[in-house]
């Protein structure tokens, strides 16, 4: 087969769906010899991929996520390539590609919390942008050959809004992360001192879109802080408008002991992670929850909401806490510093849970999800 994958949102930089897309195109390449695949990148990520299987081939797409290039001219550019499926690892799927494809749907995020405050976009033009956005993803969901979704709760999420939708047209391909952790334990105190941090802290890794609840956090950390005032709250992430209002509230509740380290590199961000006494995840809706899996290949004991998805996800191997209770996140986080026999157990499930997902793994299970549809 001819296999296209729509990889414009490859790399990391791209955060969760720009890490998915790169590990299934670089483990696709370890798996698979047969098919030959074209990867459609854009002029900013195009360097990052250098293909290092024969059968792979990289093609410029530089057309932006959700513009009308991307509906118009993107299609024309798949079709010259005479592709047998597509795989778009996104919802974004040009509604005028009718040839076979297979989509990935991460989560149902923009259903489930279609508000306002998920945009900085005038409410005019917010409504017309999410009315676009429901339009697109209901045809990639009816149009395509066959749903990937990276869980179970994801899978029944589907079924549930989009009920002519038949069970066995999804199929569910678990993420994974990196098991492993980059240490430099002579420099962890001036790594620490860099960023103005010192122990203990908690920490929080990702973005800030109000679905991931950092307002309860800051202040169940509030409540901490009568009684542990030497702790600190570690949020990392690149600021952007999200950042910047979390960042204002904490300021205007005069909140201390909170730092805002902006974006950190992979080896700075391990050094954090080794040192950190609480992970947290106080996430009101996932679709996978793979954050809290990467603090626990790093050694990181994970406090957790306890989200359907993010319970399927980790299992026993966190602590979990209703995420709409500021009082219970707090309890929950205090027990998990105060009880080291817990956080040793969290510890050790963390590194075991871990270690049942492997992006190979997801890469074959995809593969056969391509060779399942009759070309």
């Amino acid at each position: 087969m001819q296999i296209g994958i729509d990889a414009r949102f490859f790399g990391v930089k791209r955060k969760g769906l720009g890490r998915y897309t790169q590990k299934l195109v670089e483990n696709l390449e370890k798996v698979d010899s047969e098919n030959q695949y074209f990867i459609f990148l854009r002029a900013e990520n195009f360097d990052e991929y250098v293909p290092r299987n024969k059968n792979f081939q990289k093609v410029l797409a530089d057309f932006r996520w959700y513009s009308w290039k991307e509906q118009l001219k993107f299609p024309k550019l798949l079709n010259s390539y005479k592709l047998d499926l597509v795989h778009f690892p996104h919802f974004n799927v040009p509604l005028f590609y009718f040839r076979k494809f297979v989509v990935t749907v991460h989560d149902l995020t923009l259903i489930h919390f279609p508000t306002i405050k998920n945009s900085t976009l005038h409410p005019f033009f917010y409504f017309l942008k999410f009315l676009a956005y429901k339009i697109v993803i209901k045809s990639a969901i009816r149009r395509s050959n066959r749903i990937i979704t990276i869980s179970k709760f994801t899978k029944q999420d589907i079924l549930k809004h989009y009920r002519r939708i038949p069970p066995e047209k999804i199929i569910v391909t678990y993420e994974a992360c990196e098991d492993f952790c980059m240490m430099s334990p002579n420099k962890d105190e001036e790594i620490l001192a860099r960023y103005g941090i010192m122990k203990p802290y908690i920490m929080y890794v990702g973005n800030a879109y109000p679905h991931k609840n950092l307002e309860r956090l800051v202040f169940a950390f509030d409540e901490l802080r009568k009684k542990r005032t030497d702790l600190q709250l570690v949020f990392v992430g690149k600021e952007d408008y999200f950042y910047a209002r979390l960042k204002a509230l904490v300021e205007e509740r005069r909140i201390e002991g909170i730092i805002f380290t902006d974006y950190v590199p992979d080896h700075d961000l391990d050094v954090l992670f080794h040192n950190v006494a609480a992970y947290v995840f106080p996430s009101l809706y996932e679709g996978f929850g793979l954050p809290p899996l990467e603090a626990m290949a790093k050694g990181a004991p994970v406090v957790s909401s306890d989200h359907p998805c993010v319970r399927e996800i980790l299992d026993e191997s966190a602590y979990f806490f209703n995420a709409e209770d500021i009082e219970r996140m707090a309890e929950a986080i205090d027990e998990v510093l105060r009880n080291e026999s817990l956080r040793n157990e969290l510890i050790a499930k963390g590194y075991k849970q871990v270690r049942k997902y492997s992006w190979k793994r997801m890469a074959q299970e995809t593969k056969d999800v391509y060779s399942s549809i009759k070309i």
